[in-house]
């Protein structure tokens, strides 16, 4: 606890010293103070960490065995897994203001099940705040966040990252709310009963009547409406739906690379109309076309030497296919993402949807790895130098870092007054389509 308290006093004091001094003193082109400056007024918020499915997955959900207020990167790294990227002492390096945390669970993880470890995951994210109260503390608002970062701590807030989550049921959605999530992706890699996925083969294109009345109760309630993971059909019908601004949660721009993922033109113009944010991800196969082409080729390359039970040259010799996946990676390197192309999608973003519609969403501790020089929470500072260097203002910087989504966040929570008023709460019941 002693020691909890004596790094956030620097901090805080150090935080005093910054605001003393006039931006003018800094110069147009000390990039690094400007960006302090910035982020002493205005919150840095990331729009998604998994951070706690990794303290769930490799920790058994307990924080004794990762430590938060030490460096993370350092622990144990499990065979095909990546270094943790998200810490305490990298959150204040990294001058974060506010996360998104991903109360993640498995898309094939179905029904009751689903609903329980989504409620364990909002349970995990809680006590994650309460063990490090001097560093973290919950926020269910846009105001909240605002007080929490003048208090010099990371506001935390809930996503889940699904609609599978809520087993088809408007009182799940309600309940999840309740207990503190303040969005909703509608679906993850595989479709729901009622909204396609963009990884999977269509089946509603689009949104099912149900699917609508989902994006009508989390309007009613005050829950971002997440268009990450679902696909174009699915967010023109959210997008048509909606009665207030959307976000993605976690997604880049598709003109530049033509992954399933990433938005497309004419839907950022879309956002642009409707008033939301899309969130730039920081995963390699999707920022970088060559990476998403190189991830395509290895996938191929394991179904090639052992896709269990008909396929493969080495079904059933797991050493020899491992020796020559392994030979494959030596003739073929691994491409890196660089923190240039992660500026370059947010630039493509800005000049599509404009600059009041492009946000942050690393989807640290979700991807094996991380583009160079972004490699964990401690980098943003970096990518907004990058910005200023191609010529953004500080009002832009401080718009990308978080006042697009607190405006998102704010005029959700207006709707949300103001749909209450008008309607209860829907009593619309999931039922399976019938056979024609």
């Amino acid at each position: 606890m002693g020691h909890r308290h004596s790094s956030t006093g620097h901090w805080i004091v150090a935080l005093g010293a910054l605001l003393c001094i006039p931006l003018a003193a800094w110069g147009a082109g000390d990039y690094h103070h400007r960006v302090e400056q910035i982020l002493l007024r205005t919150p840095l918020i990331d729009g998604h960490n998994d951070l706690p499915w990794e303290i769930r997955d490799r920790f058994k959900s307990d924080f004794a065995g990762a430590d938060l207020r030490t460096d993370t990167a350092h622990l144990p790294v499990p065979a095909g897994g990546a270094a943790i990227m998200t810490d305490i002492p990298r959150l204040r390096a990294g001058l974060v203001g506010g996360q998104f945390w991903s109360v993640w669970v498995p898309a094939d993880i179905k029904g009751y099940e689903a609903v329980q470890t989504t409620w364990e995951q909002i349970d995990l994210v809680k006590r994650m705040a309460a063990r490090y109260p001097n560093d973290l503390e919950m926020a269910y608002s846009a105001a909240d966040v605002r007080r929490i970062h003048r208090a010099h701590k990371v506001a935390s807030m809930i996503g889940i990252e699904g609609g599978h989550q809520i087993n088809n049921s408007l009182a799940m959605l309600r309940q999840m709310y309740d207990a503190g999530a303040r969005y909703m992706t509608l679906t993850h890699t595989l479709n729901t009963a009622w909204a396609d996925s963009a990884t999977d083969v269509p089946v509603h294109h689009g949104l099912t009547p149900f699917g609508i009345e989902v994006v009508h109760e989390m309007n009613r309630l005050g829950m971002l409406v997440d268009l990450s993971h679902v696909s174009p059909e699915t967010m023109r019908a959210a997008l048509g739906a909606t009665e207030a601004p959307v976000i993605y949660s976690h997604s880049s721009a598709r003109a530049l690379v033509d992954h399933p993922r990433n938005v497309p033109d004419d839907i950022l113009r879309l956002v642009s109309t409707n008033g939301g944010v899309v969130m730039v991800n920081f995963a390699p196969g999707y920022v970088s076309d060559v990476r998403n082409h190189w991830d395509a080729d290895e996938a191929a390359e394991k179904t090639r030497y052992n896709s269990p039970p008909y396929v493969g040259l080495y079904i059933g010799q797991p050493a020899r296919a491992d020796a020559a996946l392994a030979a494959w990676h030596a003739q073929h390197p691994r491409p890196a993402a660089t923190l240039a192309q992660i500026a370059d999608h947010i630039d493509h973003i800005r000049q599509v949807a404009g600059v009041d519609h492009v946000g942050l969403g690393s989807d640290f501790d979700g991807i094996g790895d991380a583009p160079v020089g972004l490699e964990g929470v401690d980098k943003y500072p970096a990518l907004l130098e990058e910005l200023m260097r191609r010529g953004w203002t500080d009002s832009d910087i401080a718009k990308l870092a978080g006042e697009n989504v607190l405006r998102v966040m704010a005029a959700t929570e207006t709707v949300a007054v103001k749909l209450r008023a008008m309607r209860p709460a829907s009593t619309l019941m999931f039922r399976e389509p019938t056979a024609p």
